[in-house]
């Protein structure tokens, strides 16, 4: 009998492991989007601009969210320093001067999300060159220098993709970013050939006729872009290894009707209308991660979410799949089955609970700092309770770093602190860049698997500790993370608390 209890005292302590890791994994991409082409920034200075970014990361990090993309370039500008391209006009009010106060939004929200343990994302929009409500371009603007190379297509000019001087010209700019910037991730969106307009062509016949060959002018586009996508994904790990690049396409990639392995689902598709070949690109390992916007909600007639993150997940292949939440619209509609809450519930239950998905990204940030529907609360109440590495990428490095040295208590006049040092590193790639730390009261095993013991995701080497009256045993573990967060083995240290 003795040993049964103590059978069944396992299944369940490990059943409750299992679904810790559930609720609260230990890896788990947490990401936000903080966008420029809704004009959210454009004129208002350095100072306002600083103050709201400032509390927008802070709200963002009490929720949880572990990563940030940000929007640096639009329309063929830049909202950071650069010599290839114009200051936006989001960002200054008018494209082609640079901001006053001078700055870097760029540089600075690097900084600012590192020193909240967030990565960032450099997020480009790649082939638009101005939108429909932009009326003057700078002259230093590639579109203004280069007039040939762009089509018009209703208000929206547009970097023609056939041509591989636009493509070339458009890794420089990637390459630029990685090589000058401390940035995580380069990240691109779901604009390639335009959004069809009905009755509208693309004009794109004398691309088609240098380049064309005579190939099926649909397979030829999407070849245009395939071959963007692998030049991409090659430049920027040629610059920085470790440096992730992603894309967030459009939420349909084929209906059925258009082909029998698609979604059931009736909307545009980012294979036949945007000339997206998003699976082709997770099949080739071309990118690092996947960010379908599945924006629609539960029950959708033309776009139904819960028949999209299931077809997502079974062709998610060998690359992370993250979904893209739609913030407004979750918590806009009801549970189908308890319409007195809204969606979020049934949503994270379906993204934790498919194979191949690990992890989410919002749209948008501010929605989330706005706390619409309380779903910044349930972030930092339940979805993100416990803090989160960031999923594993081994075909990029999975060498994990060096244990952290010389971990010490020691009293200072700030309060009783646990201090350590970084590991030895001879490369980039295991250099510790954040450490991870958790902690155990006395008789818990130690368990670094046990998410509910991560209690911080620091780049600090310090961490100030509760101290009450010493007389509790606390063992206290800390680990070093490499750019990829690889994990190294944990140092314990038992202390009085």
């Amino acid at each position: 009998m003795k040993n049964l209890r103590s059978f069944f005292c396992a299944a369940l302590c490990c059943m409750s492991l299992a679904l810790s890791a559930q609720v609260n994994p230990k890896r788990e991409f947490r990401g936000a989007w903080i966008q420029a082409v809704n004009g959210q920034w454009q004129g208002i200075g350095r100072t306002a601009m600083q103050a709201e970014l400032t509390r927008e990361l802070n709200a963002l990090q009490a929720d949880g969210i572990n990563a940030i993309l940000f929007q640096c370039r639009v329309e063929g500008d830049a909202l950071y320093a650069s010599q290839l391209e114009p200051w936006s006009r989001y960002l200054t009010g008018q494209q082609g001067t640079p901001p006053a106060p001078y700055w870097d939004p760029l540089q600075w929200m690097v900084d600012e999300c590192h020193a909240r343990g967030m990565e960032l994302h450099a997020w480009i929009n790649p082939y638009r060159a101005k939108t429909k409500g932009t009326t003057a371009l700078a002259t230093t603007h590639y579109a203004v220098q280069h007039p040939e190379r762009c089509f018009k297509y209703e208000d929206l000019l547009i970097f023609d993709p056939g041509l591989p001087e636009n493509r070339h010209f458009i890794v420089e700019i990637a390459k630029d970013i990685v090589s000058r910037y401390d940035v995580d991730g380069l990240h691109i969106d779901d604009y390639f050939y335009p959004y069809p307009v009905a009755g509208v062509a693309i004009p794109d016949d004398a691309s088609y006729a240098a380049y064309g060959q005579g190939r099926d002018r649909g397979d030829w586009r999407r070849e245009n872009v395939n071959t963007f996508i692998r030049e991409l994904c090659e430049a920027v790990h040629s610059v920085k290894p470790w440096v992730k690049f992603g894309v967030s396409p459009f939420g349909i990639y084929r209906n059925q009707r258009s082909w029998a392995e698609g979604s059931a689902t009736n909307g545009l598709q980012n294979y036949d209308d945007l000339y997206a070949d998003v699976l082709k690109w997770v099949e080739e390992g071309w990118i690092d991660y996947n960010i379908p916007q599945i924006y629609w909600e539960i029950g959708n007639k033309a776009a139904d979410y819960d028949t999209l993150i299931r077809w997502w997940s079974e062709h998610a292949y060998a690359r992370p799949l993250y979904i893209g939440q739609d913030v407004e619209r979750t918590v806009k509609f009801t549970d189908r089955q308890d319409p007195s809450q809204n969606q979020m519930a049934a949503k994270y239950a379906l993204q934790r609970g498919l194979p191949g998905i690990y992890g989410s990204c919002q749209w948008y940030a501010r929605a989330v700092v706005d706390d619409k529907g309380g779903y910044g609360t349930a972030l930092r109440t339940t979805y993100h309770r416990t803090p989160a590495l960031q999923p594993e990428m081994p075909w990029l490095d999975k060498k994990a770093p060096g244990k952290p040295r010389k971990v010490t208590p020691v009293w200072t006049e700030d309060g009783y602190m646990l201090f350590w040092t970084a590991p030895r590193a001879k490369d980039p790639l295991d250099e510790a860049r954040m450490y991870a730390v958790y902690v155990f009261p006395k008789g818990m095993k130690v368990d670094l698997n046990n998410t509910l013991q991560l209690i911080a995701i620091t780049s600090n080497t310090f961490l100030k500790l509760p101290y009450n009256d010493g007389k509790q045993k606390w063992t206290y573990v800390v680990t070093a993370l490499d750019r990829l967060q690889n994990e190294s083995k944990g140092v314990k240290k038992t202390v009085k608390l």
